[in-house]
């Protein structure tokens, strides 16, 4: 059946139908998919404010000059912004180390703390690049520490238990995604962003993101950012109910979405990881690496070849995205809770389909089937 028709079928809910359409293994019709790289239909183009983010701010943070970013919206989706690949040849490859090396580091916290005793997960780059670096291409290879990983959260951390943040757990933002992070909100007309929590999802070619709103921060006046590297997704983007039928979009690698205004407590899910379109190992975007002379106060690092080499085969299967938010306004404080540690956890692995959930997951689900 067309994704047109799933939409309008009585019976579960219409964000839940277009999910598991898009989840099954044999999708018979891509043509409902926006594809924001040959924007038609809905799409319209968003207007930047690119007095905002000098052009030596943006090549600090490893992106091209604002006025050269191709950013778009989608009509009925006001306050949604996707900014086609903005990044300078290379730069991709320091998020995408950052996310597999240094992001995971202690104090940050991530899913295999739940079921690993702390010394174990000290150092899962340590632990995992050589069984990465000699991986064949047999599924029944036994999987590294990097490949287990699910989510990573920074700065103000996620509770999964209570789904709130709170003040006493609390590690400091790494300050090169602060600052790529503050750049792109500039851009897109919120000065003064302040990023102050991150979830970091891992995803496979099995692996989905349930529906789910982003509504624990206590400051929703502030947009939502969202980074890709890696393979492509299919992320759907809902209304204000399960009962609206979401529309369906491509995300590549290096694309920025921006949900902010109307649109930042909307419904959205990633049914799907896909092999990236050019049907290579990795997307060409990829495959440069850093010019030589990097700017003065840059963020952005070199990589060793022995790094990207790890990196580069973890991506051949994987897809890394980072959300930024900010959770507080400024001045504002946390209300005070009483008999809350705030240091929760998420579900188990092995719980429930991601979709079936109405409240805030951002854990990626990577059972096969839906």
């Amino acid at each position: 059946m067309a994704a047109a028709a799933l939409r309008r079928e009585g019976g579960e809910d219409a964000f839940r139908r277009l999910f598991r359409f898009y989840r099954q293994r044999d999708v018979p019709d891509w043509r409902a998919v926006v594809d924001f790289s040959a924007p038609g239909g809905q799409v319209v183009r968003s207007q930047l404010s690119i007095s905002s983010v000098s052009d030596q701010d943006a090549y600090r943070a490893g992106l091209q000059p604002v006025s050269q970013w191709k950013a778009y919206g989608l009509k009925g989706y006001p306050g949604f912004i996707f900014i086609l690949n903005p990044f300078l040849p290379g730069c991709q490859r320091h998020w995408v180390k950052q996310c597999l090396k240094l992001y995971p580091q202690k104090p940050n916290v991530c899913n295999l703390d739940l079921h690993m005793a702390p010394e174990k997960t000290v150092d899962l780059w340590g632990q995992s690049k050589e069984q990465l670096r000699k991986k064949g291409s047999s599924k029944w290879e036994p999987r590294s520490l990097l490949e287990k990983l699910r989510w990573v959260t920074l700065g103000y951390h996620y509770n999964w238990d209570t789904k709130k943040y709170s003040a006493n757990h609390h590690t400091p933002f790494p300050s090169d995604l602060a600052y790529l992070s503050e750049q792109v909100a500039a851009a897109c007309g919120f000065r003064g962003f302040q990023a102050q929590a991150g979830i970091l999802n891992y995803y496979h070619f099995d692996s989905s993101l349930g529906i789910h709103v982003d509504e624990s921060e206590l400051d929703h006046s502030r947009p939502l950012l969202s980074f890709s590297f890696g393979q492509s997704s299919i992320f759907l983007l809902g209304g204000l109910k399960r009962e609206e039928a979401p529309t369906a979009m491509f995300m590549h690698s290096g694309d920025i979405m921006v949900m902010s205004g109307f649109s930042r407590l909307l419904y959205h899910a990633v049914p799907r990881v896909l092999p990236n379109p050019e049907g290579t190992a990795l997307p060409s975007c990829l495959d440069q690496g850093l010019s030589s002379d990097l700017p003065v106060g840059s963020v952005i690092e070199h990589s060793s070849d022995e790094d990207w080499q790890v990196c580069a085969k973890y991506l051949q299967s994987s897809r890394i995205n980072m959300t930024i938010r900010q959770v507080l306004a400024e001045g504002q404080k946390f209300p005070e809770e009483s008999g809350t540690k705030g240091k929760g956890q998420a579900p188990s692995e092995d719980g429930h389909h991601q979709e079936n959930s109405r409240t805030k997951r951002h854990k990626p689900n990577t059972n096969a089937d839906s």
